[in-house]
């Protein structure tokens, strides 16, 4: 669901003194006022689709969980969780602690997760045999590192060496020079993009773990079929890496733009906060790690979705969490 001392000349000074304060108290009262109104979450909602999909990345840039339709997510501040499985909360850096993602290695896309227990994740590649990970042993002690996601830095821990073996074997075939690591804490604590600092709803809550700019992103199909009618070949929604991917009832691209709230559910709301603007990424197929050869769709997207003040285009919507919960396929927005 959706919604739109007494000598005079030292008293003048200190009565001028006395009306500033007094003035930029009643200003900040006013602001806050405001804010609080702006965002204070709707009473009524208005139905607006279903959710047709939910996407868990365990790893950064790599495949999602593949999730039954009865299987129950949690939303909590710091994005999707399934049981012991974060969203984005492994990724892969390299021997200068620099983060790695699809946009310089496509292959990426092709190492599928799949939990097999509460704890256990399995990580599978193309000429690979499967390595499983204890999640439960992912610890907030260990060797600490220091990173960056984009322009934020963020510390993280090593996971293991025999996972940077086999990453390494995977994208470098060689016997190290990628490594993974975890985000260690229960809260977010990294700063705010500083592409995201001008929003006005943002919230330092926001922030995620090693996701770009926020912990929630959702995709309305609308739009993505839209786009689709216009480049030779049609794109995965899974190359926009959206947590949700939103079917609605009728069919409307980019109505996403006017949205202010979405609920899902019956617990569970968010405030979009941005809107998404897209780099290389969704260029890459996801089932074959190829880059599309003419550019698309960023090319396209550069043609009709550039916004105001946007140095690239735009297509999907960033949420910040204001109702935590736990949610569904086929959950009603």
């Amino acid at each position: 669901m959706a919604t739109t001392s007494s000598a005079p000349g030292k008293l003048v000074s200190n009565v001028a003194i006395g009306i500033g304060v007094a003035l930029a108290s009643g200003f900040s009262y006013w602001y806050y006022l405001q804010w609080k109104k702006r965002n204070a979450v709707p009473e009524k909602w208005r139905r607006i689709g279903t959710l047709d999909q939910i996407n868990i990345f365990p790893i950064k840039s790599c495949a999602p969980l593949k999730l039954d339709a009865d299987t129950a997510v949690e939303c909590d501040i710091l994005g999707l969780r399934l049981h012991g499985c974060r969203d984005r909360a492994l990724m892969l850096i390299n021997d200068a602690n620099e983060m790695i993602t699809a946009r310089v290695y496509p292959r990426l896309v092709l190492i599928a997760t799949k939990l097999v227990a509460p704890q256990r994740l399995a990580l599978t590649a193309p000429g690979m045999e499967t390595i499983e990970l204890d999640l439960a042993s992912l610890k907030p002690e260990g060797i600490q590192l220091r990173t960056m996601v984009w322009s934020t830095p963020v510390n993280v821990r090593l996971v293991g060496e025999k996972y940077d073996k086999w990453l390494s074997k995977y994208l470098l075939e060689k016997e190290s020079g990628i490594r993974l690591v975890h985000y260690p804490l229960e809260k977010p604590v990294k700063a705010i993009n500083s592409r995201m600092l001008r929003q006005p709803f943002i919230l330092k809550d926001d922030r995620g773990t090693f996701s770009d700019a926020t912990s929630y992103m959702l995709m309305n199909l609308a739009s993505i079929k839209e786009l689709n009618t216009r480049i030779p070949r049609p794109v995965d929604p899974l190359q926009f890496r959206g947590s949700f991917h939103l079917k609605v009832d009728v069919d409307e691209p980019y109505a996403e733009d006017h949205w202010q709230w979405i609920k899902i559910g019956d617990e569970v709301i968010f405030r979009v906060v941005a809107p998404c603007t897209r780099c290389i990424f969704p260029n890459i197929n996801v089932h074959t790690a190829m880059r599309d050869p003419d550019g698309e769709p960023l090319n396209t997207l550069k043609k009709y979705r550039l916004f105001k003040g946007y140095a690239t285009p735009a297509i999907g919507i960033h949420l910040g969490l204001r109702a935590a919960g736990s949610i569904k396929k086929d959950a009603v927005d």
